[in-house]
């Protein structure tokens, strides 16, 4: 018998593709970002460096995969689950509703790597994509940086009522975060004050461990990046387990 987490997984993986604006948002828009900004930059080494804008910027185009997936995907559709009376129905099933909301989460997860797996294939075809880190390393900070975002959208994500307020709530997170934290510009051309004012996001920090750890930098070098990233997990997992709401 196939598990409820597979069976959620599953369903959920498949609804998500076939909604014509997640799909558009997670997969094609970054990539097109990305093919739109390289267009103009290249990917010749910058001065003194070994790297050009496509191997600089790459880990940030993910993290614009992260924040759709789970800021604006996540959070409207729970909200949208819960007005409907959908959450209910599911905390009435006879399975556990971890299994539910892991399924979930998980179909959003697969869609985000799709997302990455595409830019990866953009920058090697067109851009001669290279990577100086370690390849372990890297699979762990994406995967701590995914959970630091996930974590965020899981706030609003079990707070919101309607999909309305989902929607709100996901747009004042999101549209912050992507043009503050590097994921649309990079982040070193922002005025000081808004350096300051993006650090309070978890998708800065997701994304410049990213882009220290793809150059071949040590991810324990950065602590301060990890330890963000795992306070907001915690954040995210005390709000969800105390205020999540069902109905």
């Amino acid at each position: 018998m196939k598990s409820p987490f597979i069976a959620v997984s599953k369903s959920e993986f498949i609804l998500y593709l076939r909604e014509p604006s997640a799909f558009f948002f997670t997969l094609i828009f970054p990539l097109l970002m990305m093919l739109l900004f390289a267009s103009m930059w290249g990917n010749d080494p910058f001065p003194d460096e070994e790297f050009g804008y496509v191997d600089f910027s790459v880990p940030a185009f993910m993290g614009l995969v992260m924040v759709t997936s789970f800021i604006m995907s996540f959070t409207t559709s729970m909200a949208a689950y819960r007005e409907k009376g959908i959450l209910k129905r599911f905390r009435a099933a006879p399975v556990a509703p971890f299994s539910i909301l892991a399924g979930h989460l998980s179909a959003i997860f697969a869609v985000t790597v799709a997302g990455v797996i595409l830019l990866l294939l953009a920058g090697i075809l067109f851009y001669d994509l290279k990577f100086w880190g370690n390849i372990f390393e890297f699979i762990f900070v994406f995967l701590l940086s995914s959970a630091g975002v996930a974590a965020m959208g899981f706030i609003p994500a079990s707070l919101a009522p309607t999909a309305r307020s989902g929607t709100v709530i996901a747009n004042i997170l999101y549209f912050p975060m992507i043009f503050l934290s590097g994921a649309a510009l990079p982040w070193f051309m922002l005025p000081d004050f808004l350096k300051d004012i993006s650090l309070i996001f978890p998708l800065t920090h997701a994304i410049k461990l990213m882009q220290e750890v793809w150059l071949g930098g040590p991810f324990l070098d950065y602590p301060v990046h990890i330890a963000v990233l795992l306070g907001y997990i915690l954040a995210g997992l005390f709000v969800s387990a105390k205020f999540f709401r069902w109905e």
